[in-house]
């Protein structure tokens, strides 16, 4: 009994030992975040690379913003070696994930983008959510549902997507018919939300890792949606909901399935419920719902594994690596380049 007793004892002891290590734990998580939280107020916006209404004539990336309703909005743009200022190119607008910036959407060595657009030869601009930091870092966007400061406060998010649009038109080349968004997470989400408010100006969206939360979505026209998703992403949840990896667990965020997302968007667009399996790989399938009003299409592409990331890229963070089973940038221009 009295080993017993004393075996309970050192349980006790350890299980508060451990349980006062853990709230040691996050309660230094919270002062890092509090300290780079602090820096990143007193960090300044970036430099304008050239004036934000000029003509681009050459290749090269460029640094910009402007202020749209009374908040300054910046936006980094990459125009590939291939651009000819006489010859028409797509657009393609790339949001971040929430919590990030455009600096990680641009950077190639997560999510390869730059390296498409030098391949392909289309234009991509990455804008920076909403941030209450001058560095524009910890940013998100007003997706519906989703997330954060930009949510909460109610930020025009698809007004300044739009008046991005026009501004790029205005400075460079653009095949007004071959204008498309893709985001990851809260990024894919505010696609969504594009494609529910500017589908006279999108021809098509690609949305990877996140849903679609709208809280109203009345497009004008039907538009092409393109989805890619993990079976075990743990931020949002293939059949909803958020996953134990997401930051913001409110009911207000209580993410649409992956199925219901897709349901919504072929009812929306007219298309045969039928989809038509077009790849099945060891890791991944796509499929593909045709017989869509004005030729747009419905295509869902699921990997086994990846998690909350984008297939073919390197995760920003996480112990997990993202699928290799496909490439989120081939898929997404393999399907962009079959809309008309």
């Amino acid at each position: 009994m009295k080993i017993l007793f004393t075996c309970l004892l050192i349980f006790i002891s350890v299980s508060i030992q451990s349980a006062n290590a853990q709230g040691l734990r996050e309660k230094i998580r919270e002062r890092i975040k509090e300290r780079l939280e602090k820096k990143q107020e007193e960090k300044p916006a970036p430099k304008t690379e050239i004036d934000g209404e000029a003509q681009i004539m050459k290749p090269g990336k460029y640094s910009l913003s402007f202020t749209h309703k009374g908040i300054m909005r910046m936006y980094q743009l990459h125009v590939p070696v291939k651009y000819n200022a006489l010859t028409p190119s797509p657009l393609l607008v790339a949001l971040h994930g929430g919590g990030g910036d455009m600096s990680y959407q641009s950077n190639d060595k997560y999510y390869k983008q730059i390296s498409k657009s030098e391949e392909l030869g289309f234009i991509v601009a990455f804008p920076n959510g909403y941030s209450k930091f001058n560095s524009g870092k910890f940013a998100t966007w007003n997706a519906g549902k989703c997330c954060g400061d930009a949510r909460d406060k109610n930020i025009d998010d698809v007004g300044f997507i739009k008046e991005l649009v026009g501004r790029l038109t205005a400075q460079l080349n653009i095949d007004k018919n071959k204008v498309y968004a893709t985001g990851m997470s809260n990024g894919a989400m505010m696609s969504y939300r594009l494609a529910c408010e500017l589908s006279d100006t999108f021809k098509g969206i690609a949305a990877v890792a996140g849903t679609d939360n709208t809280m109203d979505c009345s497009p004008k026209n039907p538009i092409s949606i393109l989805h890619i998703h993990a079976l075990d992403d743990d931020h949002v949840l293939f059949n909803g909901g958020a996953g134990k990896g997401s930051r913001d667990k409110s009911k207000v965020t209580d993410f649409n399935s992956v199925p219901n997302s897709i349901l919504k968007w072929v009812k929306s667009n007219g298309c045969n419920e039928n989809p038509k399996r077009i790849l099945e790989k060891k890791g991944a399938y796509c499929d593909v719902y045709l017989s869509c009003k004005k030729n747009t299409m419905v295509q869902l592409c699921v990997t086994e594994t990846g998690a909350h990331s984008w297939p073919g890229g390197e995760k920003v963070r996480g112990s997990q690596s993202s699928s290799k089973a496909i490439s989120a940038n081939d898929i997404t221009w393999d399907f962009f380049n079959q809309l008309r």
